[in-house]
């Protein structure tokens, strides 16, 4: 059964048109070549959320794995410059700026994660910023789970991003 995808006219762009699928449905990696070098950027956010005694155990800098936190945020840093080997059909791009905090969060509890990661290229850096706060985010799990195995990775979401076709996008 043929995908109900069609290939794009140039005069007449489809709505239903996927870039990363050709006009057969087979998955393909988007040519950027004649797309223009713009500043761009991308923010992604997440939470983990624990039980109180774990969380305060991290706080505390009493989990068996050592800094949690600290460990967490490079392993994010490493998952944003790692995303075009993980996600097959991702652009290698030159990452000008990867910030990753991992905030407290009494109320959940747990933890907020932000990824910001800016670039001058052709493409996106979306999912730069998305692997960031999930790599982060399996960090804390992985480091944590000798404390607790109730440990919930959620709300994995794009915040923001700027520059690029198709403009600005801020969450609501």
């Amino acid at each position: 059964m043929k995908p109900p995808f069609q290939k794009k006219s140039e005069n007449s762009p489809n709505p239903y048109q996927l870039s990363h699928l050709d006009a057969e449905g087979q998955a393909r990696m988007v040519d950027v070549s004649e797309k223009t070098v713009t500043h761009r950027q991308a923010i992604a956010s997440g939470q983990v959320r624990m039980d109180r005694a774990t969380f305060d155990k991290i706080q505390a800098g009493n989990a068996p794995k050592g800094d949690v936190l600290g460990t967490a945020r490079l392993a994010g840093i490493l998952g944003a410059k790692q995303t075009s080997g993980l996600i097959p059909l991702c652009h290698p791009l030159p990452l000008h700026k990867i910030d990753v905090e991992i905030l407290p969060d009494e109320e959940l509890p747990g933890y907020r994660i932000l990824a910001e990661v800016r670039t001058k290229a052709e493409t996106g850096v979306e999912m730069e910023a998305l692997t960031a706060v999930s790599v982060a985010a399996l960090t804390l799990y992985d480091m944590a789970k000798a404390l607790s195995k109730a440990i919930a990775i959620e709300n994995i979401r794009l915040e923001s991003k700027t520059g690029g076709k198709s403009g600005d996008y801020q969450a609501d």
